[in-house]
């Protein structure tokens, strides 16, 4: 892990010393997106307002987020060659990021399989149709119990995605289902998901960080 990383880590800890109990998680978290990041994706999935923090977590991967990410010289040089100013439009305008999809977006789909299917299995259905081995799946949920986001990881795990959790308390069910349960305290929704906010914010600033440092 970079200096810059290592640097921001500290200074989290330092301000969140309640969460210290968590570093570990969060920075094998963190190399576990890395690791990821070059060949696979990152699914989210997440009910209610850490539905809202899978389009969230999804903002900060898929462009930047603290730093300029050019695009590698190569493909700058392939628009150029293709559309001349346009391509170098282009080539100055979009950035690198990290392949994401929050499950929470498809508007369409998700109204469609609510009304014709099981509700409870329509994380699950995206994570058969959308996964792969090698992703992986973080599941948001402040109990860690929510059934939907509980059996999209139980079949991500048959399929070979790698499963990082955020919740609270203890971690509930996705506690046994995650290779990396990152699980603030707090009793209530709200102050759990208070502690999620800057807890990924961190992720996704190492994993910027890291990858296009």
């Amino acid at each position: 892990m970079n200096e810059i990383s290592k640097s921001r880590i500290a200074k989290f800890f330092a301000e969140y010393d309640g969460l210290k109990y968590l570093e570990q998680n969060i920075t094998d978290a963190i190399r576990l997106i890395v690791s990821c990041a070059q060949k696979n994706k990152v699914l989210l999935c997440g009910n209610g307002g850490s539905a809202a923090d899978c389009g969230h977590i999804a903002g900060e991967l898929l462009k930047s987020f603290a730093l300029a990410r050019r695009i590698p010289d190569a493909l700058k040089e392939r628009l150029e060659s293709a559309y001349g100013f346009d391509g170098s439009s282009i080539a100055e305008s979009v950035q690198q990021g990290v392949m994401c999809i929050p499950l929470t977006s498809f508007e369409a789909f998700n109204t469609a399989f609510l009304n014709d299917c099981n509700e409870k299995m329509l994380f699950a259905q995206l994570v058969n149709v959308l996964g792969s081995d090698g992703d992986i799946l973080m599941a948001i949920s402040t109990s860690g119990n929510s059934k939907n986001v509980c059996y999209a990881a139980q079949l991500a795990r048959v399929k070979g995605l790698k499963i990082i959790s955020l919740t609270g308390g203890s971690g509930g069910k996705l506690k046994e289902l995650s290779d990396i349960l990152i699980n603030v305290p707090g009793e209530t929704v709200y102050k759990i998901q208070e502690f999620h906010l800057p807890v990924y914010h961190l992720i996704c600033l190492c994993v910027e960080s890291e990858l296009f440092e």
